[in-house]
């Protein structure tokens, strides 16, 4: 249970509950999503066409996301999803928060 706790500093909870309902909606927006691809494999026969899995890479993200911010919304967590993709996305585009910046320093 020392993960548990770690994760609960590292994400900044309050309770270990908090810390097990984020990673139930974890867990349920990758199984969606992983469901969402057999869905689409199956039934639009792209599974063997390469352009599909590019395209598959390109959408999955925003998709991903908006499922995380649902699942988040539905358990109560939508606050905290919403701080965490803020985060991911300023990661991506190369954005350093004045946290990041001292840290940096």
């Amino acid at each position: 249970m020392n993960w548990v706790l770690r994760l609960k500093a590292r994400w900044k909870l309050e309770s270990v509950m908090q810390v097990w309902i984020t990673l139930i909606v974890f867990a349920l927006t990758g199984t969606t999503v992983v469901l969402l691809r057999r869905y689409l494999a199956a039934n639009f026969d792209w599974a063997a066409e390469k352009w599909f899995l590019y395209t598959y890479y390109w959408l999955i993200l925003p998709f991903y996301n908006l499922i995380l911010l649902f699942y988040g919304f539905i358990f109560g967590r939508f606050h905290f999803f919403w701080e965490f993709e803020k985060r991911f996305f300023r990661r991506i585009v190369g954005i350093k928060t004045k946290v990041e910046k001292v840290e940096n320093k």
